[in-house]
């Protein structure tokens, strides 16, 4: 709609400034005001799928994982595996054949992966690629008949976002962000707490990417053409936002009883990244020189959201400071706090903590459904701890009995919008950006997530031998 996007590029904030010389703030617009909207993808089911046949794109740092946990479901085939680099099929070939599973058909160049999306006997796309490939591989694998799963983030543009939303409605194909931190064990205790009412009712929340990556960012052969590292030196925001986002927002019912309103967001100077690449290019200036020089991102960034119930949401990044890891995952209502990080995590429903076997009591009342079905041979087969596991055997459950997914396209554009909505607050001093509603009014009615299984719960899972990597 190319009619609809060059309004958008000329439209102004609510502060009259003029937007269109700042990147990717033009397309943060008030889109859903003027487009009606299409049909509403959440709680939607699609037909049910006895075998789901799957194609794995992107065999580097995650896709030989997703290919050994999903080895492990029964009522899936994987048929097919794609790399630009033909060398990286070997690995994916290697865990199936290890497993006793049927070699899968093999794509690979630049467009490999669109003879596979065109491929007519696979139902899903899981893609595990850089993030600049993620849209454009999801919604040619929806037009094309399948269904999506994509790393995180599934965007990197508001109008990727929007291209996802109609593609999946178009389409009626699911589009899944798979965001594994949904289906950690904490994350899916405190959802059915607040479920439950035990937090009452919810007024902040918090969440994060504090990770210490810049030797990865930095590392030759890290990442596939430095792709990673090129992101940092080219945007300024919050680059990897959900994480942190999905537990929370679920707590929060965005999209599902209440929506994102509002967000302003502010980076620290870049005190860590251009020092890097300048002792980096010592060491070997003819490839980082390319790196010298260029605009990094801030060490730490904080976004703050407001909903429009009026509760709030702080979200920071941060993958260059020496520290622990954290994703903070803090909840605060009338009733009660939960907090993660620093482990262990930790609950109070007043002025101190509860105590270690009071917290064991809860995790028995409330482990919801999934985690008390899978939780323990999740562990056993890994990926993240067992959240990863359990991530992809929802998947595979709701698609094999016709129902709705935990996360559909609209919380995959959402959490994942954050970014450069927050380098468009970041560009204007942390000036105040209105977030797009994907749903186009539909979070009045959507449905809360469902922790109970009903109508699943029905797909088994291969024996494990021993413990997996």
């Amino acid at each position: 709609m190319p009619g609809r996007r060059s309004f958008i590029r000329n439209i102004t904030l609510g502060t009259g400034a003029l937007v269109s010389n700042v990147p990717l703030i033009s397309e943060a617009s008030t889109h859903n005001h003027y487009l009606p909207a299409g049909f509403n993808m959440s709680g939607y089911a699609a037909p049910k799928i006895d075998k789901v046949r799957i194609g794995f794109v992107g065999l580097g740092n995650r896709g030989p994982g997703a290919v050994n946990r999903i080895s492990f479901i029964d009522g899936v085939e994987i048929k097919a595996l794609c790399d630009k680099r033909p060398e990286r099929l070997a690995v994916g070939q290697k865990i199936l054949a290890d497993k006793g599973l049927p070699k899968a058909k093999e794509y690979t160049g630049e467009d490999g992966w669109k003879a596979m999306c065109e491929s007519k006997d696979l139902d899903l796309i899981y893609i595990c690629t850089p993030w600049s490939l993620h849209t454009p591989m999801a919604v040619y694998a929806m037009k094309h008949g399948k269904h999506a799963a994509s790393e995180v983030p599934i965007a990197v543009t508001i109008d990727e976002c929007w291209q996802l939303v109609e593609t999946s409605e178009k389409t009626k194909k699911h589009c899944m962000m798979l965001e594994n931190c949904c289906y950690d064990f904490f994350e899916l205790l405190t959802l059915n707490m607040a479920r439950n009412g035990m937090f009452g009712e919810l007024i902040h929340a918090e969440g994060a990417y504090l990770h210490d990556l810049l030797e990865s960012n930095f590392k030759k052969g890290g990442y596939s053409d430095m792709w990673r590292l090129r992101e940092n030196a080219s945007r300024n925001g919050n680059l990897y936002p959900t994480h942190g986002l999905g537990p929370i927002a679920q707590c929060l019912d965005i999209n599902r009883g209440d929506k994102m309103d509002h967000l302003v967001a502010m980076s620290s100077a870049d005190f860590m990244m251009g020092e890097t690449a300048k002792q980096k290019a010592k060491e070997d200036a003819a490839f980082y020189n390319e790196f010298v020089g260029k605009p990094y991102r801030g060490n730490i960034n904080t976004t703050i959201i407001k909903t429009n119930k009026g509760k709030t949401i702080m979200l920071q990044h941060d993958v260059t400071s020496p520290r622990p890891y954290s994703r903070i995952h803090l909840l605060s209502g009338t009733k009660g706090i939960a907090a993660k990080y620093p482990e262990p995590a930790r609950i109070a429903f007043g002025h101190e903590w509860i105590k270690p076997e009071e917290m064991e009591a809860l995790y028995t009342k409330y482990t919801p459904p999934i985690a008390k079905k899978v939780g323990e041979i999740a562990k056993q087969i890994g990926g993240h701890g067992g959240m990863d596991f359990m991530m992809d055997w929802r998947l595979i459950d709701c698609l094999r009995n016709g129902l709705p997914l935990d996360q559909d396209v609209y919380d995959g554009a959402l959490w994942s919008s954050i970014a450069p909505l927050s380098e468009a607050s970041v560009a204007k001093k942390s000036s105040s950006v209105e977030v797009p509603d994907f749903t186009r009014g539909n979070w009045k009615t959507n449905k809360p997530v469902n922790l109970t299984l009903d109508g699943g719960g029905t797909t088994n899972v291969r024996p494990v031998a021993s413990k997996q990597e």
